[in-house]
């Protein structure tokens, strides 16, 4: 019996949102084909990074056409710029890092980037985009100085992708901070249990880099194919789909509810 928050979950006992950072080749290549193999859907991060109009539209190019098998193209800022924590130094103008940046710089990188987007990805009729943090990172400035900068993103998009301790309820999420699993390297086994969580009324956020690829955040292909089969012989249970759809159901469902 579905119960619950079954309303926000699109009448299923949980979500899933399959997302892919930095709009990388293996996406295309291998990720796509195998969730329309699928008839699944997911939410691919992309930068529309490049020092000349010539270079970011190219960028973007291959993802023109992905939001009409109905993926989203969401926003993940136009420079990626993170913490200088990962780094043996601070940060330079010529690799800024966000103990530097402040809450403007912020607003104008991800603005910029959204125009870009929207040049060359638009999005469909009816549909919002959502951002992804950078490395996860929600702040500007360190110590004393430090801010989140949540509200920057909230002012400008329907939700925003971070990273978290477990899964999503439909009642107390921050949508402009939800939290995900990082997933890399993990096995097909790994992946299909924490898909399953989202039978427990919840939405399971999952993020990947590359699949199929020799790199140190991939999964295999295999696992992949593991993960995808799964979700859909469980559609009837289990909700997957791309972070705006999920995020958009979970406002109605909130608002139904007062």
């Amino acid at each position: 019996m579905v119960s619950g928050a079954s309303g926000a979950w699109n009448g299923r006992l949980g979500a899933v949102s399959l997302t892919f950072d930095d709009g990388r080749a293996s996406q295309l290549e291998k990720v796509v084909p195998i969730l329309a193999e699928h008839e699944l859907q997911g939410t691919f991060y992309v930068n529309p990074r490049g020092r000349t109009e010539e270079e970011w539209r190219a960028r973007l190019a291959p993802w023109r056409e992905v939001p009409a098998a109905g993926h989203e193209v969401g926003n993940h800022s136009q420079s990626h710029v993170c913490s200088h924590a990962f780094r043996e130094k601070r940060g330079s103008a010529a690799q800024p890092s966000l103990e530097a940046w402040t809450l403007a710089d912020v607003e104008a990188d991800v603005l910029e980037a959204e125009r870009r987007l929207g040049e060359v990805v638009p999005l469909q009729s009816g549909k919002q985009r959502t951002f992804c943090y950078p490395c996860y990172h929600e702040h500007v400035g360190e110590g004393a100085t430090r801010q989140s900068y949540v509200p920057v993103i909230a002012k400008h998009f329907l939700a925003a992708r971070g990273i978290g301790e477990r899964d999503n309820k439909a009642a107390t999420c921050d949508l402009h901070y939800l939290w995900s699993w990082n997933v890399e390297l993990m096995g097909g086994a790994e992946l299909v249990g924490l898909a399953e969580r989202a039978s427990q009324d919840a939405w399971v956020i999952l993020t990947f880099h590359d699949v199929g690829r020799d790199s140190r955040l991939s999964n295999t292909e295999d696992a992949f194919k593991e993960l995808c089969g799964f979700l859909a012989r469980h559609r009837e249970r289990i909700w997957t789909a791309p972070v705006n759809e999920v995020a958009a159901s979970v406002i109605e469902w909130r608002k139904r509810r007062g």
